[in-house]
Formats: C-alpha cells, structure tokens, sequence
C-alpha cells in the first residue's frame, strides 16, 4: 500500500505537463457498503437468517425483566429457600442470556463480514474494469479527501447493480 501510494506521489509530482496526464479516481468503499444492491440484498439476507435469533434474545430479556421484577416485587414475603430459588434462577437465566447475547453478536458479525467481503471482492472487480476501460492510473478507496470530480462511487454502484452475482 504504501508502495502504491509513494508511486503515485512521485507520479503527480513529475513536470506540470506529466501530471496532466495522470487520471486518477476515488471510490468510497462506505458508500458501495451502504448503498449498492448486492450489499443490500446481504443486509437483508442476513437480517432474515438472524430474526429468529433475535426475537428468541428478545423473549429472553423479557423473561429476564418479568423475574427481576417479580423477585423485586416479592422478595419481602417469599420464604428464604423460595428467594434464594428465585435469585439462582434469575442468575443462571442472566447468566445464559448473557452468553447467548455473545454468541449473537459474534455469528453477526461473523456473517456480515462474510457478506462484506464478498461484496467488496465485487466491488474491486467493477473498480477494475473502470480502471480499465476508461484508462484510470490509479483508483484510491481510502482517503482524507477526495475531490467529487475524481469520486467514482457512483459508477461502481451502477455497475454492481448491471452485473449478476459471481460475474
């Protein structure tokens, strides 16, 4: 990367002339995430695949909130042996929950990487063949600033939205 980089300063530092002829591009990768079909089309897909998870996690909450609450509520006129039931139960449901809810994030995050990196895989091809066939030097996906006269976002999502998955 940074090789790229330190070529493409020396490029544009070359005479006034020179640099005219370098045709350089941004894409903003954030944006490509955001807003280009196959990306949404795995947000989506992995909603679905994680709703059930995540009305399960719900009910357990709620489960969770309706026992504290009755512990809280009652605590003062249950027998000691009830409390102490009620306060493990309460603790090892808190406890499972809390694991479960670990487990949750971790397979989401797992999968929307997943989805991400294919989608970015896409990505990189489309930025390609722009670079390509409209003879780019250099196309950056990450900078400081980028001028929306060089920003080809849009392009890489129209493109990505023209081509069929794997293609």
């Amino acid at each position: 990367m940074k090789n790229i980089v330190f070529v493409a300063l020396a490029v544009l530092m070359c005479s006034s002339a020179a640099a005219a002829e370098v045709k350089v591009g941004f894409v903003n990768t954030e944006r490509v995430f955001r807003d280009a079909a196959p990306a949404v089309r795995a947000q989506k897909k992995i909603e679905q695949e994680f709703a059930k998870r995540d009305k399960e996690m719900q009910s357990m909450a709620e489960q969770i909130r309706k026992l504290q609450e009755n512990l809280e509520k009652n605590a003062v006129t249950m027998s000691e042996t009830e409390r102490r039931t009620k306060e493990r139960e309460f603790g090892e449901l808190n406890k499972d929950f809390q694991r479960k809810q670990r487990e949750f994030r971790e397979d989401l995050n797992q999968r929307r990487n997943d989805e991400l990196a294919a989608v970015l895989e896409r990505a990189n091809r489309a930025i390609k063949a722009i670079a390509e066939s409209e003879k780019y030097d250099i196309i950056f996906q990450e900078a400081v600033y980028a001028s929306p006269r060089i920003d080809l976002t849009d392009k890489v999502i129209k493109a990505l939205e023209d081509k069929p998955a794997g293609k």
